[in-house]
């Protein structure tokens, strides 16, 4: 059973996942990095440009998933070095102080509150995140084209293109593309037609919006609407 909140820590979610059964999962790109725990284990989940796809009989998660564009500052490391892996948090940070809050979280009245607990204090002393990485983040989900992006925010293409890397770990194109899709899955999962979703969410036609679903989900749009 798959549960969210809202975090404490602005535009964050604070997760948990208890699947039911055995199986394949399926974890569809969001632009989002997350910090997670799992069988007493703490790990970071860099940003997707595809579908991660989780083997045999899963386990027990619980994740604070981070705003687009914040978990580098908080976690000191780009984006782009993390793109489509899942680390250890000890790969990246001091082993000691890592034992430290593996034990902290493990021994938290429940895990995703203990992840919580240790968001919230990375975020208690890193840098304040770029308010431009929001804006840019607020004109992709709206559709306005990357150029249009850019040269609203001031910003040349290159300085666009580099500063996207190291926040969302990809290019503004490919955070545009993950963000349509999502927007496009909303609509159609509220029972839009598939037609007026493509148009809604900014794809040329029906075909480019199953091109794009399959090529970033890796199977139909259908197959991801249960048939409808």
């Amino acid at each position: 059973m798959y549960a969210e909140r809202a975090s404490r820590l602005p535009g964050a979610v604070v997760w948990t996942n208890t699947p039911a059964g055995g199986g394949d999962g399926r974890i569809l790109p969001d632009g989002c990095m997350d910090l997670l725990w799992t069988e007493g284990r703490l790990l970071v989940a860099g940003p997707d440009t595809r579908a991660y796809i989780t083997e045999g009989a899963p386990p027990s998660w619980a994740g604070v998933r981070f705003y687009p564009g914040t978990a580098p500052a908080l976690l000191g490391v780009p984006a782009h070095e993390l793109r489509d892996r899942r680390v250890e948090l000890a790969d990246l940070w001091p082993a000691s102080e890592v034992r430290s809050l593996t034990a902290r979280v493990n021994g938290a009245p429940d895990p995703a509150s203990g992840l919580e607990d240790v968001a919230l204090a990375c975020a208690a002393r890193a840098d304040p995140p770029d308010p431009l990485l929001r804006q840019v983040v607020a004109a992709l989900e709206a559709g306005r084209p990357v150029a249009a992006t850019a040269d609203e925010l001031g910003l040349g293409a290159r300085q666009l293109h580099r500063r996207s890397l190291a926040a969302f770990g990809y290019g503004p194109k490919t955070l545009a593309r993950v963000l349509r899709m999502r927007r496009a899955l909303a609509l159609a999962r509220d029972g839009v037609p598939l037609a007026e979703t493509a148009a809604r969410a900014g794809f040329a036609d029906q075909a480019h919006l199953a091109r794009d679903v399959k090529e970033l989900a890796g199977v139909p749009v259908r197959a991801l609407l249960g048939g409808r």
